[in-house]
C-alpha cells in the first residue's frame, strides 16, 4: 500500500522512489510513502484561498462547535485507530496517550473556545488604552487570522497527538494547515487524517496532508504562513534557517531535543511518599512509548547520599517490566519506531558511555516477549550514572531518545540548579519534595531553563497528570535547545496564528470596529429600558443614566446588621478618621454595589434571565452619609449563544457622586434572552 496525500481537496498517491514502512514489532513491512509528484506551492495556494477564506468567515464559537465534531466523530473510530497504532510500537496504554489524549486535545479547544473567545472572527485583546489626556484618542489591541497557511511538520512519536494538538488552535483561530508527519508511523497518521476529511465536517482547504518530503514547499512561504516544527533541533535549524522563512518573517514555532531532569529533594529519603513516587515517574517515563517522548526524564538529579537507594529501587522495578510485541496484554513496553532508531539509540548510549557507567540495559541480549529482537526495533530500558555530573558535558549534551536516563548526584540545592541549567533548555523538569522551601529554590533557580515545571508530593500525586504530559491548557514548548517555542498554552496557542494589530482613534470609532463600548464612545438613551430589549434589540452603547440615591448613616447600620460586616470604617468614626484613606465613616463598598443595582435594574419579567457576575470591580473613591450617587449603565459586549437560546451582554458600570466623581466601577454579566426563543 502506497500512502496518500491529500492536496487540493483530493487524494493523490505519488508513484516515484517510495520509502518502505514496517511494523516496528514484527518488521513486517505496513506500507510505502512518497509524496513525489505533488506541486506544494499550489497546496499552500488552495490553502490560503479556499480553507482560509472559509474559516475566517467563521466565528471563534462556530470553529469551536466545529472542533468538537470532530472530536466526537475521531472517538467513533478509536478502535480503528488502536488496532493500527501496535505496528508504530505503541502499547495499548502509549496509543491512549497518542489517540484519545490528541482528540481530548480538539474538546479542550472547543471548550476554551466557546469560554475564552467572542463569538466573532476577532478578538479584542486587553482594555483600552487611555492615549489623550481629555479622552479623546485611544488604543486598543485586536486580533486577527493570519491570512496564510500553517505547515505543520511533526515527529514520529506521537502520530496522532502530534498532529492534533497543533491543528486545535490553529483551526480555532481560523487558520488552514497542511500537515506533514513523520514518513516511519506516518500510516496511522494518514488513518485519522483520511477519517476526518470523511466526516465532511472541516470545509474544504482546511486541511491536507503530505506523506513524505515537503519538497519545496519552503520555497513557496510568505509572510502570513506559520511553521510549527517538532523533530531533532539540527532539522528544525536547518527549516529556521530557510531563505524564504527569514526574508519573508515567517513565525516558526520549534520543540526540538530536550534534556529534560526530574530532582529528587533532600527530604525525600527512602521510606517517604516522594521517594516511591520518584522512582515510579522516573520508570514509567523511561519505558511509556519506549522513552521516545520530548518530554521523557533523561537525567536524573538525586542527592549523592540517596543515589545507590535510587539506583536499586530502579532496577527492581525495571526487572519487573515485559518487553515484547505490543499487541500482548502483559507487556509494559513495546519497541522503538523502527530499526533505524534503535542504531541511533544505541549509538547515543555508547557515547554517554564515555562519561557515564552503564547500571543496566544497554544494546546487549534481552528477554523479549512475543516478537523476535533481531526483527524488532527493541531496546532493553537502560540506565546509566555519572558520578561527577558538573566536569562532564556529554551527559548535558547528548539525548538518547529511547528507554535511557542517567542518573547523576548533588551536592547541594546549588549543585542541583546548576546542572538542571546544564541541559540548556528544557520543555520540562520535574521536582519531587515534600519541603516546599526546597521547592521554592529550586524552582526560582531553574525556571528560567524551563517550558514547564511540575512540582509533585504525595497531597497531588494521585491526581497529577505526571512529568511528561502535556496539557492544552498550558504552554508545551521550552527556551534554548529546547527550540524557543510554545505550542497549545490555551489561549496562547490560538493567539500565535493571529496578527496583533494596534488601534488608535476615538472612543466611539474604536466602539464601532471592535463591538465593545469604549469609556467616552456614543451612548443611546431611549424611553424603553435596556433591560426590556431582548439580545437582538439590544445595540452597544444602549444605556441610561439612573436617578439619584442619597446614602445615609442608617443605611450604613442597616447594611452592617443585615452582613454582619461590622469592619471599623464603616462603624467607628474615630478610627476611620484614623485611617489615611478615610475622613470618617464610609459606606460599605458591596452596599454601593447593591444600591446601583436598585437604580439600574427593572425588576420585571422580561428577556434579562440571569445576573452570573461581575469583573473588573474597583472602588475608586470613599462614599460618605450624605453623599448621592446614580449610575451610567452601557451595554459594553454582546457574545450571542442562538444554540442554548440567550446571549451573554456585558454591562458598564459606572457610579459617581454629586460631584460626578466615579466612586466605583465594573462590569456586569447578565443573560439575555433571543426574541424568537422566549416567544
Amino acid at each position: 500500500m502506497i500512502l496518500q496525500s491529500y492536496a487540493e481537496g483530493n487524494w493523490y498517491r505519488g508513484a516515484k522512489n517510495p520509502v518502505p514502512l514496517y511494523d516496528a514489532a514484527t518488521g513486517e513491512q505496513v506500507a510505502e510513502s512518497t509524496s513525489d509528484g505533488l506541486d506544494f506551492g499550489a497546496m499552500l495556494e488552495f490553502a490560503r484561498r479556499a480553507g482560509g477564506v472559509s474559516l475566517r468567515q467563521m466565528t471563534f464559537h462556530e470553529r469551536a462547535r466545529m472542533l468538537k465534531a470532530l472530536a466526537k466523530h475521531l472517538m467513533g473510530h478509536k478502535e480503528e485507530f488502536y488496532a493500527l497504532s501496535s505496528a508504530t510500537g505503541a502499547t495499548k496504554r502509549d496509543s491512549w496517550v497518542d489517540i484519545e489524549g490528541g482528540i481530548s486535545t480538539l474538546f479542550v479547544y472547543s471548550s476554551k473556545g466557546r469560554r475564552e473567545f467572542p463569538n466573532e472572527t476577532f478578538y479584542v485583546e486587553g482594555e483600552p488604552e487611555r492615549i489623550s489626556a481629555g479622552g479623546t484618542f485611544v488604543g486598543q489591541h485586536i486580533c486577527v487570522p493570519l491570512e496564510g497557511a500553517a505547515v505543520h511538520i511533526n515527529a514520529f512519536n506521537f502520530p496522532c497527538w502530534g498532529m492534533l494538538e497543533k491543528l486545535a488552535p490553529c483551526l480555532l483561530a481560523g487558520v488552514p494547515a497542511i500537515v506533514k508527519p513523520a514518513t516511519s508511523t506516518s500510516f496511522l497518521t494518514q488513518l485519522m487524517f483520511q477519517r476526518m476529511i470523511e466526516s465532511g465536517i472541516l470545509p474544504e482547504g482546511a486541511l491536507q496532508l503530505v506523506c513524505g518530503s515537503v519538497g519545496n514547499m519552503f520555497d513557496h512561504l510568505g509572510c502570513q504562513d506559520a511553521v510549527a516544527f517538532t523533530g531533532s533541533a539540527s532539522t528544525g535549524k536547518m527549516l529556521k534557517q530557510h531563505p524564504s522563512v527569514s526574508d519573508n518573517a515567517v513565525r516558526f514555532t520549534m520543540e526540538a531535543d530536550s534534556l529534560n531532569c526530574s530532582i529528587l529533594g533532600q527530604d525525600a529519603e527512602p521510606g517517604t511518599a516522594e521517594f516511591e513516587l520518584y522512582v515510579k515517574e522516573l520508570v514509567n517515563e523511561m519505558t511509556s512509548k519506549a522513552g521516545q517522548k520530548c518530554t521523557a526524564i533523561r537525567r536524573a538529579l538525586v542527592p549523592r547520599n540517596l543515589a545507590g537507594a535510587v539506583s536499586d529501587a530502579v532496577q527492581q522495578r525495571l526487572a519487573s517490566i515485559v518487553v515484547g510485541d505490543p499487541r500482548l496484554k502483559e507487556v509494559r513496553m513495546g519497541p522503538l519506531a523502527s530499526l533505524g532508531q534503535r542504531e541511533e539509540v544505541g549509538e547515543r548510549v555508547r557515547e554517554l558511555s564515555a562519561s557515564a557507567e552503564l547500571v543496566c540495559g544497554g544494546s546487549g541480549d534481552f528477554e523479549v516477549s512475543g516478537a523476535d529482537a533481531g526483527k524488532g526495533a527493541f531496546f532493553a530500558p537502560t540506565l546509566l550514572y555519572c558520578d561527577k555530573p558538573s566536569s562532564q558535558t556529554v551527559v548535558h549534551d547528548v539525548e538518547a531518545f529511547g528507554p535511557v536516563s542517567t542518573l547523576m548526584p548533588y551536592e547541594s540545592l546549588e549543585e542541583a540548579c546548576a546542572l538542571a541549567r546544564l541541559g540548556q533548555g528544557s520543555l520540562v523538569g520535574s521536582i519531587f519534595s515534600y519541603d516546599d522551601r526546597v521547592v521554592s529554590e529550586l524552582v526560582l533557580g531553574t525556571a528560567a531553563y524551563h517550558g514547564r515545571l511540575v512540582l509533585i508530593n504525595r497531597d497531588c500525586a494521585k491526581e497529577s497528570t505526571g512529568h511528561g504530559s502535556p496539557l492544552p491548557h498550558l504552554v508545551h514548548g521550552g527556551p534554548g535547545r529546547a527550540g524557543g517555542g510554545e505550542e497549545m498554552g490555551g489561549a496562547r496557542g490560538v493567539l500565535h496564528y493571529m496578527q496583533r494589530t494596534a488601534l488608535q482613534g476615538s472612543p466611539t470609532t474604536l466602539s464601532a470596529v471592535c463591538r465593545r463600548w469604549v469609556t467616552g464612545a456614543a451612548r443611546r438613551e431611549d424611553t424603553v429600558h435596556p433591560f426590556r430589549k431582548h439580545f437582538e434589540e439590544l445595540e452597544i452603547g444602549d444605556g441610561l443614566v439612573t436617578e439619584e440615591r442619597t446614602i445615609t448613616l442608617d443605611n450604613i447600620e442597616e447594611f452592617a446588621a443585615l452582613t454582619g460586616d461590622y469592619f471599623y470604617a464603616h462603624m467607628d468614626e474615630a478610627a476611620a478618621k484614623a485611617n489615611p484613606f478615610f475622613d470618617g465613616r464610609v459606606a460599605h463598598g458591596y452596599f454601593i454595589v447593591s444600591a446601583a443595582a436598585g437604580l439600574f435594574v427593572e425588576p420585571n419579567p422580561g428577556p434579562v434571565l440571569a445576573n452570573y457576575g461581575l469583573e473588573n470591580l474597583r472602588f475608586t473613591k470613599p462614599v460618605y452619609p450624605g453623599d448621592r450617587l446614580k449610575v451610567l449603565f452601557t451595554c459594553k459586549q454582546k457574545t450571542a449563544r442562538a444554540a442554548e437560546g440567550y446571549g451573554e451582554v456585558k454591562w458598564d458600570v459606572s457610579v459617581t457622586n454629586q460631584e460626578d466623581e466615579q466612586v466605583a466601577g465594573y462590569d456586569v454579566l447578565t443573560l439575555v434572552a433571543f426574541r424568537e426563543q422566549q416567544q
